[in-house]
Formats: structure tokens, sequence, C-alpha cells
């Protein structure tokens, strides 16, 4: 098993990961999102914990991402392009684009980037101006991995960090 340390931000131990848990249409579909940046974690934990008046805690765990890679339906994202952008935003429409997919990666849609995406969404910017904005910035990374079988056959919960 050749594995990677990935967290998930939040306000709570999550030992044993839910993949349909949360909210559906969310930038890669309802499933279980982790980061490799333990920055980005620790960002999403702080941003949760102060709506919810409650700790921010930095969930870490192993994943076997080659596993994955090699035996499930996966769509991966390298960079804040066309494909991403039709993506996330058919995401975002409620489309369920992503329910052909077992796990999905690529960057997120967050405070660098939304604009730039809500502004296409609602037809003030057209797709090459959206683009070439996009393109400016390096992606962070977001995987989500949207089946059940997968979190428990490949992602190993290694303990909790605080902030």
């Amino acid at each position: 098993m050749s594995d990677m340390i990935v967290y998930h931000g939040g306000t709570e131990k999550v030992e044993h990961p839910v993949c349909k848990f949360g909210r559906r249409n969310l930038d890669f579909g309802q499933g279980f999102y982790v980061t490799g940046i333990r920055k980005q974690a620790a960002d999403w934990a702080t941003l949760v914990a102060d709506r919810r008046k409650a700790a921010p805690i930095i969930n870490r765990y192993h994943l076997d991402r080659d596993a994955i890679l090699h035996e499930a339906r996966c769509k991966v994202f390298t960079a804040y392009d066309k494909d991403w952008l039709q993506f996330i935003v058919a995401s975002r429409r409620g489309e369920q684009v992503a329910e052909s997919y077992d796990y999905i990666e690529g960057g997120v849609a967050n405070d660098r980037v939304v604009d730039t995406v809500n502004l296409y969404m609602a037809g003030l910017m057209d797709e090459n101006t959206a683009l070439l904005r996009l393109s400016q910035h390096q992606p962070n990374n977001q995987m989500c991995i949207l089946s059940q079988e997968l979190i428990d056959k490949y992602l190993v919960f290694d303990g909790t960090e605080t902030i």
C-alpha cells in the first residue's frame, strides 16, 4: 500500500467517515472530502468552527490514492480549466454529474476563484473571460470519495489534531 497523509477539517472527530453525509450540490458531489494540504484543512476547520461556535479539529488519515486511481471510476482535474468549470457549475446547479464517479480530485472553488464561478453562472461573465481569470490561479487540492466501499478499504483514520 502506497499511502499519503490527508486531512479533513471540521469540529468533530471522524473515525469512520460516511460518504453520503452532507449536501448534494457541492463542487464534487455528496461524498467525504479530504485534502493533502494541512493548512487548507485547518482553514476550513476554523471557518466551520466559527459558524458553529465550536473548537476546530483536523482529522488525519492514510489514503491509498494509487489503489483508488487503479480500481475506481475516477475524475482528476489538474487545472482550473474548461472541464473543471463546467463540472463545478453543473454540480452547483444540482445536475448530479458526480454520480458517475467513485473518486474526484481537483481544485476547490474557494474564495480565490468562487467570484469568477458565480459571475459565470449568473451570465455576467462569458466562458473565455472566466477561464482567463481562473488560469491565473494555481489549484489547491480536494479529494472527494463518493464510494463507501473505497472509504472502508483505502482510508485509514490516524488521529486528530487541534488547531
